[in-house]
């Protein structure tokens, strides 16, 4: 009889379940949709309860004709740096803040006076921001503060449906490195940072690695979701820690590249990344004594999705006559550009940048146009620019580690012109793996494996990942693209106070 895992990656839209098999077969998926509830701007808020129901009817689907005998466990992977306050008996306090809740920026303004800003982030791995768990839960204890005191630990999103499913609330290392209280180089809470922020130590949940068996399914979770009474509960990992192990980062050395909406590049190490500009930022790893450094860029597919909404509308028409995509057909017309898109440049920043800039003011803009150029030039800056501003984490990342390769996954990396583009701009080749959408959920399935001792350790992961196309640079395009990629990086240094000032217009 084969043998399953069951691994739920708990995103910020809904939950996706998938079904593997031990033999790294995926078998089947199932997504279930929660809303997410915004207010006063800047506030995003998620039910966990609404969590769980799609964690349940999730379950259930892919369990159709399924032997419940059969699933050697269940993982997780979810979204990081939120904030669940439960009390005591495991319930909700109020919605969770998710990362996108950006409230608490008053509150983390207020623990960057007490603390140097170099010695947070040394401590950290990451800015103090208020995406952090750390600033929201400031913000509770002041401004709510009846949840605050009857909250009994601040967990994360993937922590409470462990609990739910066994009754046993802890978190892992990689979520509790999300929070901006946490020790990357002790591998536990910041006592210091916990209490300059005056905040309760005890109201951080037990910290533990994220192969933990955190528990069994009870009787009610399995009434509830399908699942056999008693089936082992492995912990997994944030988004971004099982995204690594999923790409198969699993030693140093081994670099990624993910291409959705937004984009990062992750590499594994032994030790953090210490960027002196504040860069970059450092998760903790799923596999134990390692850390996961990581840059990301705010708009990437979100870019190239703009160009096709809002540029490219013939071709999103004659691609529906077609049966096809649009992106066929745009990607067609990019190839008729030649490398530097004659000398347009597309700086992607239409939500403001996280790294390499971390500037919420920055702007998207096209320079360079001329009356000579054509409608293939501005798609292929876009597609440039997007990884020009990528080129500069790798560059960073180059500083500190070799990098030889690099595997690309997620939706963008379905295009051979795009890993082409990558190879010759990152002069260095670019490996398209067999999943491409599935790193996270596939981290987590690792991640459940080795749990429970199913895989002897992560090097099964070479079992699940097969490289099916390798794109090495191509010498006669180095020159261009190393001309262009400084012009691209002198262009944001000139704009910055223009971006500023385009800001201000708007308030």
């Amino acid at each position: 009889m084969a043998k399953y895992i069951l691994a739920h990656d708990v995103g910020t839209s809904g939950n996706k379940a998938t079904l593997y098999t031990t033999d790294g077969e995926l078998v089947r998926s199932a997504v279930h949709a929660y809303d997410t509830y915004y207010s006063h701007g800047s506030w995003a808020e998620q039910n966990p309860e609404d969590w769980w129901q799609a964690v349940c009817r999730a379950t259930q689907e892919v369990l159709r004709g399924i032997d419940p005998q059969s699933i050697v466990c269940v993982s997780f992977s979810a979204q990081m740096m939120g904030c669940v306050c439960v009390d005591k008996g495991g319930r909700p306090l109020r919605n969770s803040l998710i990362h996108s809740d950006y409230r608490a920026t008053k509150e983390a303004e207020a623990v960057l006076e007490k603390i140097d800003p170099m010695e947070f982030y040394r401590i950290t791995g990451h800015l103090c921001s208020a995406s952090y768990s750390l600033a929201k839960l400031i913000w509770i204890k002041d401004n709510e503060p009846d949840v605050y005191r009857n909250t009994y630990k601040m967990v994360q999103a993937k922590d409470y449906l462990a609990y739910k499913l066994t009754g046993q609330l802890v978190t892992d290392y990689s979520d509790a490195s999300g929070t901006n209280a946490f020790d990357i180089h002790a591998n536990q809470w910041s006592e210091k940072i916990i209490e300059l922020a005056g905040l309760d130590l005890d109201k951080f949940p037990e910290l533990k690695p994220s192969t933990h068996v955190v528990g069994e399914v009870t009787a009610e979770a399995a009434r509830e979701t399908g699942l056999r009474a008693g089936t082992p509960v492995v912990l997994g990992a944030g988004d971004a820690g099982c995204a690594t192990v999923g790409a198969g980062s699993i030693k140093p050395g081994i670099a990624y590249n993910y291409i959705g909406s937004s984009s990062w590049i992750g590499i594994t190490t032994e030790k953090p990344v210490i960027d002196e500009k504040r860069r970059t930022v450092t998760w903790a790893h799923p596999v134990p004594g390692y850390l996961a450094p990581m840059g990301t860029m705010q708009t990437a597919g979100s870019s190239y999705s703009w160009v096709k909404n809002e540029i490219c509308k013939l071709e999103a028409q004659e691609a529906e006559a077609q049966g096809i995509s649009p992106y066929e057909i745009i990607n067609a017309e990019i190839e008729q550009s030649p490398p530097g898109a004659r000398g347009v440049l597309f700086l992607p920043y239409l939500l403001g940048e996280r790294a390499p800039h971390w500037n919420p003011n920055a702007k998207g803009c096209f320079l360079g146009i001329t009356m000579a150029h054509k409608r293939e030039d501005l798609l292929r800056a876009v597609m440039e620019g997007i990884s020009y501003n990528l080129s500069t984490i790798l560059r960073i990342f180059d500083g500190h580690v070799s990098i030889e390769e690099m595997i690309v996954i997620g939706g963008g990396a379905k295009g051979a012109v795009w890993r082409q583009m990558l190879a010759d701009i990152y002069q260095r080749p670019v490996l398209k793996p067999n999943f491409l959408e599935e790193a996270t959920s596939l981290g987590a399935v690792v991640i459940g494996g080795v749990g429970v001792g199913e895989f002897k350790d992560f090097d099964v992961i070479g079992k699940f990942l097969t490289i099916e196309d390798r794109h090495e640079p191509n010498p006669a395009n180095r020159e261009i693209y190393e001309k262009t990629y400084r012009v691209f990086a002198n262009a944001y240094d000139a704009l910055v106070d223009i971006f500023d000032q385009i800001t201000a217009l708007s308030k």
